[in-house]
């Protein structure tokens, strides 16, 4: 009970920020309305009660069956094993990663149709798999993350030359899409599992991060690939408007409930058929062990469908309308400095966050505090916001003018900075 309390004050501070300044937009410069408000206060309350509950289930299921699975990978000692184990597992728990369906749909609509949405989701789930996989032989045979992602991010600058405009903002949004509120504490577990092998603790930690990064560059190759091999010259395609026209509160989430318990069940599904599987050819868990993973699961589903059904059902049409409301103003300071804030504090409420920041402070036995690792992270996402801002405001500034810097100093910093900040550096990036 202490643990849930604790887990829901640090979610209740996290929302707060956002919520008192959607509050403070709503009453001056973006007034929604009321209808919509209540709908946005809500969803605010469903937000707080799903991420409090999914946090729970991750520390008592998704962490311990990661981290079993990613030890009895490691002891295997084989390359073929670990190439094969990271292929299924990546390819897995990407394909039915929600965000990426998301995405992928986006894309069909705006390519009218020409990049199908399953085509999306199986090309970029196959260079999540594969990344996946160099990311185990990595930590396995101690290959340091700087030269890992220094050559894969050459081949995304080599590829980057040849990717349509058009692919090249798509690649990197979906980069992100894959290591959703599943993926990411899987993924986190599997890398502690196997670096918890290593004789040398410092490594061991060292190597407990990076897995969320290295995986997150081959969803961009494979877009970027995608993007090449396409024959849409020109995206002819729209996203739609988001519909708030409807004024009912409960009813418009409880619409919402039966699609989203199908989507966050799809979701952990993949993860729940290889447990099985391993658990019946290897028997690791007790009675006891196995109630608890259940229990985890079965949190971790009620507090998706929880956060989900906040999201979809207020904060996607919320943010949809006060984007459009904000694009309306000329003072380009201001709409520069509203994006920097709502990227600062949007960051605080990302379910993936929590799980990286925690597995960081654990880790580090609290050396590094996970509230100046979240901090930094919500800073360094307000700038890019800002700076997209400014992207979408000036014709003449392209994306490539912000990325290309910001990778290169990323990546030559990473051969001065500690190798365990490597990890945490790049897994953020990811999430």
């Amino acid at each position: 009970m202490d643990v849930l309390l604790k887990k829901f004050k640090n979610v209740l501070f996290s929302v707060s920020p956002i919520t008192i300044i959607v509050t403070i937009l709503n009453f001056t410069i973006t007034p929604l309305g009321a209808p919509l408000f209540i709908r946005f206060l809500v969803g605010v309350v469903f937000i707080i009660i799903g991420l409090t509950i999914f946090l729970l289930g991750v520390d008592i299921g998704i962490t311990p069956i990661g981290r079993q699975m990613g030890a009895s990978i490691a002891k295997t000692n084989k390359l073929w094993m670990l190439i094969m184990a990271g292929l299924v597992l990546g390819f897995a728990v990407s394909v039915a990663e929600p965000a990426l369906h998301i995405i992928a749909q986006q894309i069909e609509n705006i390519t009218a149709g020409s990049v199908g949405k399953m085509q999306t989701v199986l090309v970029v789930s196959l260079g999540l798999a594969i990344t996946l996989s160099l990311g185990f032989v990595r930590i396995v045979y101690n290959i340091p993350l700087n030269k890992i992602m220094t050559l894969l991010y050459f081949i995304v600058f080599v590829l980057a030359c040849f990717t349509p405009e058009e692919f090249f903002a798509i690649s990197f949004d979906s980069s992100g899409a894959t290591t959703g509120a599943v993926t990411v504490p899987f993924i986190l577990a599997l890398a502690a599992g196997v670096s918890a092998l290593k004789k040398d603790s410092k490594a061991s930690n060292a190597d407990s991060f990076g897995m969320v990064g290295v995986a997150t560059v081959g969803t961009l190759m494979a877009i970027m690939i995608m993007g090449i091999m396409s024959d849409t010259e020109e995206l002819m395609g729209s996203l739609p408007v988001v519909d708030t026209s409807s004024l009912s509160t409960m009813g418009h989430f409880l619409d919402k409930l039966p699609v989203i318990a199908i989507d966050v069940a799809f979701a952990l599904l993949p993860v729940i058929v290889v447990f099985a599987i391993y658990q019946k050819l290897s028997s690791k868990f007790s009675k006891k062990g196995l109630r608890g993973i259940v229990t985890g699961i079965i949190f971790t589903f009620l507090g998706l469908l929880f956060f989900m059904t906040g999201v979809n059902g207020s904060f996607l049409e919320i943010g949809n309308l006060v984007g459009r409301k904000l694009a309306l103003f000329e003072n380009h300071f201001g709409l520069v400095s509203v994006g920097f804030i709502l990227g600062f504090v949007v960051m605080l409420s990302e379910p993936a966050v929590y799980v990286l920041t925690s597995q960081i402070e654990d880790v580090t036995s609290g050396y590094v505090k996970r509230k100046i690792v979240i901090a930094t992270l919500s800073l360094g996402v307000g700038i890019a916001v800002a700076l997209s801002m400014v992207d979408i405001l000036s014709p003449n500034i392209k994306l490539w003018h912000f990325l290309l810097p910001g990778y290169v100093v990323a990546i030559v910093m990473s051969y001065y900075v500690p190798k365990l900040f490597v990890g945490i550096a790049f897994d953020s990036g990811g999430v």
